[in-house]
């Protein structure tokens, strides 16, 4: 292989690590793949986190010893995020979204991976120093944005079902009363997907009045978990009835929606 100038090297180094998020990767693997010491591979890693810093896309975590190396954290710049989230909540504000019963069309934009992508590290962001185990969402279209997240932490996910599944074998089972209809609901989760005690990231798509949320909170304790965090991206304040459970982010509020007249608003939260 001809030797890679230093320039060229390090844009190789960068993307080997943005494919890996999370991943300790050992000095060793890039002194080989480049035909270099791992001094000058040190001394490149050393540019490149500082570029990464520079441009707000992540920082390098270095572990020395034998066993150490080197991991991407992916972050997004505050300043970036804003500017997404605020072009994203002028696009949710279209009229053209209004469903009945007072929910918001949002299927469009939670399988869209140009939109996931920053919506998973600003999660990550808010909830990285929470030191979350696993990311636990309720099916099924909260999965593309817990997915997300939980890559952006490099954690499993685990998701939450909506009823009994026979493929999942033995499960818990609890009903909950849905916050929005009052109507009394199931949720199940197998014996094996979640070991005991672990520390939860709840991340979902919509809270209307929280009653999913607490039904989630709920079952986590039938596993001794704790629930450090509940992420949710778009929380519909409508009335001032207050939320089921407390302590929750929200990246957009739904702060006004008539049925009747078409107007709708979607505003940006500062919170994150």
């Amino acid at each position: 292989m001809e030797k890679m100038k230093r320039a060229e090297r390090m844009v190789a180094i960068t993307q080997v690590l943005m494919l890996k998020p999370n991943i300790l990767t050992p000095l060793t693997l890039f002194a080989e793949r480049f035909g270099t010491a791992k001094s000058t591979i040190s001394e490149d890693l050393m540019a490149v986190k500082g570029s990464l810093l520079l441009s707000g896309q992540g920082h390098l975590e270095t572990i020395p010893g034998a066993a150490g190396g080197v991991r991407y954290i992916p972050e997004i710049a505050k300043e970036e995020a804003k500017q997404f989230l605020s072009k994203l909540a002028e696009c949710l504000s279209n009229k053209e979204r209004i469903l009945a019963g007072g929910f918001l069309y949002m299927n469009d934009v939670l399988f869209d991976p140009s939109v996931l992508r920053p919506l998973g590290l600003i999660f990550a962001g808010a909830f990285r120093d929470k030191k979350p185990d696993v990311v636990v969402t309720i099916e099924t279209k909260g999965i593309p944005l817990a997915l997300v997240t939980a890559e952006a932490l490099g954690l499993p996910m685990v998701v939450i079902r909506s009823g009994n599944k026979v493929t999942e074998g033995s499960s818990v089972s609890i009903n909950y009363v849905s916050g929005s209809s009052r109507r009394i609901q199931t949720m199940s989760l197998s014996r094996r997907a979640l070991d005991p005690q672990r520390r939860v990231l709840v991340i979902d798509d919509f809270m209307k009045a929280g009653g999913t949320a607490l039904g989630i909170k709920n079952l986590m304790s039938e596993f001794e978990a704790n629930v450090v965090g509940i992420g949710v991206l778009v929380e519909a304040k409508i009335t001032e009835e207050p939320k089921l459970v407390e302590g929750y982010l929200s990246l957009l509020q739904l702060r006004e929606l008539d049925l009747h007249s078409g107007k709708m608003l979607v505003v940006p939260m500062d919170s994150f």
